[in-house]
């Protein structure tokens, strides 16, 4: 599985552009991917994003950064290289719908499938499996990825988000979620909460 995040312009794939792609192996978690790119020519820029995200509107139009579409086509061969191309992440459809749009743009093969596995997914199970109450929020899921970390035991996602350090994330808890155990290093100190 590739555990996979992305920063971005804004929330919107159609109008806005990757920033940079954190990605990592499942399997292999040593293996990991990460760049930085320039926003694509006419995309819009949400402020709000770059307040999550960190970057400044120089830095994500920086002339001699990577384009998007060369980005892209990085990830996509890094990728190609793996035995199992299935997405991994917290609402990995966000991210799956912007790099899908990036390569399009760039009129690149889109080889990945619509499938994924996404970490709110797996956590809702996982609680409804250990007879808990789901967090809700106006008759909904309350589980945003802090909910998420925080369930298997990680404290909140860092703030500015990076892009690896969210792919980071996402592996430990898919790992904790499927396997009740701790995969990566940078992890180690959090217990997990239902083995104590």
């Amino acid at each position: 599985m590739i555990i996979v995040d992305l920063e971005a312009s804004g929330t919107e794939y159609y109008k806005h552009s990757i920033v940079s792609i954190g990605a990592l192996e499942l399997e292999n978690p040593k293996d990991r991917f990460y760049l930085e790119c320039k926003i694509w020519d006419g995309a819009h820029i949400m402020p709000e994003s770059l307040e999550v995200n960190g970057f400044t509107k120089e830095e994500i139009c920086d002339p001699s950064k990577k384009e998007e579409s060369e980005l892209v086509q990085e990830f996509l061969d890094w990728i190609s290289t793996k035995n199992d191309h299935t997405l991994v992440g917290q609402n990995v459809s966000f991210d799956r719908d912007f790099l899908k749009a990036a390569a399009l743009r760039a009129h690149i093969n889109w080889p990945l499938a619509y499938r994924t596995i996404d970490t709110h997914t797996l956590c809702y199970m996982h609680i409804i499996k250990r007879k808990l109450n789901i967090p809700k929020v106006n008759k909904r899921s309350a589980l945003d990825f802090d909910s998420v970390l925080n369930y298997v035991g990680i404290p909140n996602e860092p703030t500015p988000h990076n892009a690896l350090t969210g792919a980071l994330s996402h592996a430990e808890v898919t790992y904790r979620l499927l396997y009740d155990e701790k995969l990566l290093p940078e992890f180690e100190e959090f217990p997990i909460p239902w083995k104590k």
